[in-house]
């Protein structure tokens, strides 16, 4: 039998405890077999997430930081470097875990209010396209995760080889996070349906009983679309809807997206101008 990825591997293992069918050896394999899996997905977010942070940070720079499980890892690497190097930057997180995070690691931690130009915002996604158009809000934090990002003069995108797409919804099939005003729900849920179709659903808290709410003390809804869409228009129609408060369609906001793989390598994507060549970061010159 010819097992693949982690995915098959859990459900064949699932069957077979419910079935009592398989030797306990056979057990041992498939569990070795998924947590092998799951150390080559967390070897390609550090590689992405430290690549990121060597490349664009740099002395007395203002930065985004955004949230997630491959975040962790940049601010990991950020804290090594302001050490070692004694770097002198200024963080502006994009929901309570990440400033948590950086609390936690002894970085200097500031806000909008006090810093509202930012040099480089990093940030993770749960898909990223061909042209850079991102679905982000798998961890509820879209709204505060695109206010930062478009104070930055460079917006860069970390992630695991899993998030790279030619179209989105090609590998994220839990739809398009949308935060909106907790009594709008349902009259939101309806207009999306009705005029762009597929399906929303109000997120519920996976550990906790009721509806995930996020940092602003709103609900999360996952729109799962039915075929392509103009995410430029589409974006906007979703914004207008009395009630939305933001989206997770991030649409012409990232130059460069670095993707980690499996053997530890880097690969990225970046933006073009219009002359075709790359948009420029200037912490890199």
């Amino acid at each position: 039998m010819k097992l693949r990825g982690f995915t098959t591997l859990a459900r064949i293992s699932s069957c077979v405890l419910k079935e009592n069918c398989l030797k306990p050896s056979l057990f041992c394999v498939l569990r070795r077999c998924c947590s092998s899996e799951m150390d080559l997905i967390t070897q390609a977010k550090q590689s992405a997430a430290y690549q990121a942070i060597d490349n664009h940070v740099k002395n007395g720079q203002a930065l985004g930081i955004g949230s997630g499980s491959t975040i962790v890892f940049a601010i990991n690497r950020l804290a090594e470097r302001v050490q070692e190097e004694n770097l002198n930057v200024v963080c502006v997180p994009t929901s309570f875990q990440s400033k948590q995070l950086l609390t936690e690691k002894g970085l200097t931690v500031s806000d909008l209010e006090r810093t509202p130009s930012l040099d480089v915002a990093i940030d993770g996604a749960d898909e990223v396209d061909k042209d850079l158009n991102l679905i982000k809000g798998g961890g509820a934090a879209c709204t505060q995760e695109k206010i930062v990002a478009s104070c930055a003069k460079y917006f860069v995108v970390i992630a695991d080889h899993r998030k790279d797409s030619k179209l989105l919804g090609e590998q994220w099939k839990k739809g398009v996070p949308i935060e909106v005003i907790p009594m709008g729900y349902v009259p939101v849920i309806r207009a999306i349906e009705k005029n762009l179709g597929g399906k929303a659903e109000l997120r519920m808290g996976a550990n906790k009983a009721g509806p995930v709410v996020t940092d602003n003390g709103n609900f999360i809804l996952d729109w799962k679309f039915d075929e392509k869409k103009d995410w430029k228009k589409v974006n906007m129609e979703i914004s207008m809807i009395p009630g939305v408060v933001e989206t997770g369609l991030f649409i012409n906001m990232a130059q460069r997206a670095y993707f980690g793989m499996p053997d530890g390598s880097v690969t990225f994507r970046e933006k073009l101008s219009r002359n075709g060549t790359p948009e420029c970061d200037e912490s890199e010159k």
